[in-house]
């Protein structure tokens, strides 16, 4: 399934996306994709309700003018996973990990997938990622196999870990301070569940600046996949339904380029990853 929701910030509606492109209306059967949406069942609920045909068509025209927000409402944690691609490290000068890099994001940072990202003050060097987010789907605490880390999934979204490089890499010994500025976490359009991903380490993910393509990576070449991942989180802390993982990125963030063409007003992103979507941000002044 491919779920969204539409609607201004804070007022937002469930909406299924059928494979014919119709808009379907969830207001009936799920309050939101949140926390309680896994804890209450509503991806079985969405499934039968569509099934039977018991979801309303939202009309085109209205679809039309709706703003998409984040593929997850009101995530309770934003899990990072840095250096997680070799070429990536190798861009950075860092060294490959042993062992998954993590950091914390403020949830707050989520926003729309279009959403105005906006530069803090005082930034000149704010920077890009197109990663794979993984929603937990289940309550997931010690997982033992690969097999219970994928079964905890709840669907899989585009995701722009959008940092600056001073405030992460100059300012601070922890990553958190760059990470975690407002809007720095446009998250969809879509959340895809697990069905519709036939092998989440075989997915190409884009992302471009002004047309210029700056990444161009798939997630096959992960040092760490989402299996292990998920795993290794589960060691060290819960994660809840409703949560955001984000996997890492490719080569190609500004910090590694030649000249450093870190984002500035008036710049426009744009990203996409195979099956899960595309997003476009316009780049404005806090």
């Amino acid at each position: 399934m491919k779920l969204l929701r539409l609607g201004e910030p804070g007022r937002e509606r469930p909406v299924l996306l059928a494979p014919d492109g119709r808009h379907l209306d969830l207001a009936g059967v799920a309050g939101d994709l949140d926390r309680a949406f896994w804890l209450d069942g509503g991806p079985d609920r969405v499934r039968a309700a569509a099934a039977s045909g018991a979801l309303p068509e939202l009309p085109p025209e209205q679809v039309a003018g709706l703003r998409v927000g984040a593929a997850v409402a009101r995530p309770g944690k934003v899990v990072c996973i840095g250096l997680n691609y070799r070429d990536h490290a190798e861009e950075t000068g860092a060294p490959i990990p042993p062992r998954p890099v993590v950091f914390m994001k403020d949830p707050y940072t989520v926003v729309g997938p279009n959403d105005d990202i906006l530069i803090p003050r005082g930034s000149v060097k704010t920077d890009w990622e197109v990663e794979l987010a993984v929603v937990v789907g289940a309550r997931a605490r010690y997982l033992e196999s690969d097999a219970e880390a994928l079964a905890a999934i709840g669907g899989f979204a585009v995701s722009n870990d959008v940092s600056e490089r001073e405030f992460q890499l100059e300012r601070s010994a922890q990553w958190d301070l760059g990470k975690s500025c407002e809007t720095f976490n446009p998250l969809g359009p879509w959340l895809v569940t697990p069905d519709e991903v036939a092998d989440c380490q075989r997915l190409g993910l884009r992302l471009s600046v002004n047309g210029v393509q700056r990444q161009n990576g798939s997630t096959a070449n992960m040092i760490f996949g989402v299996a292990e991942i998920l795993r290794y989180l589960s060691q060290h802390m819960v994660l809840e339904p409703g949560d955001v993982v984000n996997t890492g990125t490719p080569a190609g963030v500004a910090l590694g380029i030649e000249g450093n063409p870190y984002l500035r007003a008036g710049d426009e992103v744009e990203l996409a990853i195979d099956g899960l979507g595309s997003q476009r941000s316009k780049l404005v002044p806090a």
